[in-house]
């Protein structure tokens, strides 16, 4: 397992990352249990959940995922110190949580006692802001004119973080959180936390995770140069997005007990004619060269400089077996011309 620096952070972390937000819905806790122990026996020393989770988010199942973690934390406070833990606190949106307000100095205060509760730890290693207040671009919301930016009143929304940057300092500052980062974020989001955090010396966020994948490559190269010039590690989520890229769904499939089987919040967004032409056209590209559809996908990923950890996961453990094997798959300059003319046909599938 290689490991990378997390943005401006002192920690370092495995190149793959643990998901977890299947736990609780899909997975029980008898799962988990032996999906920790495999990833961490394997090298695996980063765990991001959320305390939205499990998914798709229900009230009956928010934090159930944080507390699934927590009990094996709780059998286990020797192996705390050995990994990283990411979580998140909710944006604004889900009545269930915090009446649907807005992320402020006062939720993360809130949320952040709560998780530790659930997490049954100290101390989260990085705590992200799962999105932002104002409208956001992921979840198929990328089209032009989806949203008017022209809309956004930026001085509000600079209030808005300066507001959350305190609150994130507060609990630094008690030892609650280690470090900050965001998700689901842009650009303009990300500089400008940067220049609240120097203006006022305040939490500086070390990390983004954004949805990346051979199907969804939006933030390559804009996001990700802007990343790496700031020292801000770029961690990929729904590497396989949402298991197309596993070849599961193609010709309309919907296997049991599987996330497409179940109803989503934001639809199927993803199930389109050119995302299915191009799994298909992977598909025989990664059985030429010995993978799996799912591990050229995260192989693929891993390549991609700027690339910090790719956040994977499973529903079963041959699942994750395959998926951390292949983070040890040779990836070649030929297969990577291939995959480059497949992505040239479809640039942006759904």
């Amino acid at each position: 397992m290689k490991y990378r620096n997390l943005g401006s952070s002192n920690l370092d972390v495995s190149m793959v990352c643990l998901g977890s937000m299947t736990w609780g819905v899909q997975n029980n806790q008898e799962d988990a249990n032996d999906q920790i122990e495999y990833a961490l026996d394997m090298g695996v020393n980063f765990i991001d959940t959320a305390e939205l989770y499990a998914t798709p988010p229900a009230a009956e199942t928010y934090g159930k995922t944080e507390s699934i973690i927590g009990n094996w934390i709780g059998k286990n406070q020797k192996k705390r110190e050995s990994f990283i833990l990411a979580s998140k606190i909710a944006g604004p949106g889900f009545g269930y949580i915090r009446n649907g307000s807005p992320i402020t100095a006062n939720s993360v205060k809130l949320a952040v006692d709560s998780s530790l509760k659930r997490l049954q730890t100290d101390y989260i290693d990085l705590y992200q802001l799962h999105w932002p207040n104002r409208q956001n671009v992921h979840f198929g919301k990328h089209w032009p004119n989806q949203i008017r930016f022209s809309q956004t009143d930026a001085n509000s929304q600079r209030e808005q973080m300066l507001d959350i940057l305190e609150g994130l300092q507060e609990a630094v500052t008690a030892g609650k959180i280690r470090h900050c980062g965001l998700s689901d974020d842009s650009p303009w989001g990300v500089q400008t936390y940067l220049e609240l955090s120097k203006k006022h010396d305040l939490p500086r966020m070390v990390s983004i995770q954004n949805e990346f994948n051979l199907l969804h490559t939006k933030d390559w190269p804009y996001l990700i140069e802007q990343c790496i010039q700031e020292d801000i590690a770029y961690l990929a989520w729904s590497p396989l997005a949402g298991g197309l890229l596993s070849g599961k769904y193609i010709n309309g499939a919907r296997p049991v007990g599987s996330r497409w089987s179940m109803q989503q919040q934001n639809a199927l967004f993803r199930d389109t004619k050119s995302c299915e032409y191009a799994v298909i056209a992977l598909s025989q590209i990664a059985q030429i060269h010995g993978y799996t559809t799912a591990q050229l996908a995260l192989a693929w990923c891993n390549s991609i400089d700027g690339v910090t950890s790719t956040i994977i996961g499973a529903t079963t453990m041959d699942q994750l077996k395959e998926n951390i094997a292949a983070f040890d798959k040779p990836f070649n300059e030929e297969v990577a011309d291939e995959i480059g003319k497949i992505l040239q046909e479809y640039p942006l599938p759904f």
